[in-house]
């Protein structure tokens, strides 16, 4: 459980520099630039070319696809009917369609049901989140970022976008069987480990958690898909509909019912899409996150 506490502490030491520094935004933006410019690529270097790439992984991986898309089209549609700005759409549909299904995913998931799960864990949040959130999390972040000049120029975005770069190169290395050895793999591991500690850092120094941010509607839409929505939609397509069973169906809606990602925060906030808005979902979804996910745990074992 130290990544649960790892994710505490961090938090916390972002709010703290927030109130300590003069100008913290300046920090936190030069962290984004790290994340998606370093640590974001060294992940992909170090763990896609180890996804076994097989027909198995569709059902599980699926999830992580149904909840993007399904984010899209819901806070699209709404959006357009409410009149909402197209900065709050293009945050909630970023932030609130993915989930944290490692950093927090992953080591609840193996508290709560072994190595067994992490195993699934693994499969969802490699070919799943991370795929989506290298692609079609930076197209939803362009065609809502700034009108018609960023429409037109998606395409480069997305290919000049780093982790985006290196997510192909690892599909490379993955289908012609190389995998990081020796001093490379160790110090892409390096690299790795920084993502919990930078990512949750950068989104504390930006959090303004007051009585306005808290009442934020926008926060409540974001968090009940999140939280309940998602999870619910997971268990009746795997469940009911599909007829799964055991750690393939728990460990999915688990996963689905995870706090918002925190790269997907950090990809809306790098595209001025709600900053305040991204980073209270994340801030305020974590912890919050542990107590639907006791709810969905008890549900899982004794309800459903």
């Amino acid at each position: 459980m130290l990544n649960l506490l790892q994710i505490l502490i961090f938090l916390i030491l972002g709010l703290s520099l927030q109130r300590l520094l003069r100008s913290p935004d300046k920090l936190a933006a030069w962290l984004n630039q790290l994340l998606i410019s370093v640590i974001l690529p060294a992940l992909a270097l170090r763990y896609l070319p180890r996804v076994e790439l097989s027909l198995q992984l569709l059902l599980p991986v699926s999830v992580a696809y149904i909840s993007f898309y399904l984010s899209w089209f819901l806070f699209s549609q709404v959006g357009k009917w409410r009149g909402w700005p197209r900065s709050v759409t293009g945050s909630l549909i970023i932030t609130s369609g993915l989930a944290n299904t490692s950093f927090v995913g992953i080591p609840v998931l193996q508290a709560l049901y072994g190595a067994d799960a992490v195993k699934i864990a693994l499969l969802i949040d490699q070919a799943g989140s991370f795929i989506l959130v290298s692609t079609l999390a930076i197209i939803v972040a362009s065609i809502y970022a700034a009108g018609k000049k960023r429409k037109r120029d998606i395409a480069g975005k997305i290919l000049r976008f780093p982790p985006f770069i290196f997510f192909n190169l690892a599909l490379v290395l993955n289908l012609v069987g190389w995998t990081a050895t020796g001093w490379v793999d160790e110090l892409l591991a390096w690299i790795a480990l920084a993502l919990t500690p930078v990512a949750l850092t950068a989104v504390g120094l930006q959090i303004k958690i007051n009585l306005e941010a808290i009442s934020n509607r926008f926060l409540w839409y974001g968090l009940g898909y999140k939280l309940l929505l998602i999870p619910l939609v997971t268990w009746i397509f795997l469940g009911p509909l599909v007829g799964v069973e055991g750690l393939m169906l728990k460990v999915p809606v688990m996963e689905m019912a995870m706090a918002p990602m925190i790269t997907g925060s950090i990809i809306a906030i790098s595209h001025d899409l709600e900053p305040k808005l991204a980073s209270l979902l994340v801030g305020i979804g974590i912890p919050l996150s542990f107590l639907t996910l006791g709810g969905w745990y008890y549900f899982l074992e004794f309800g459903g």
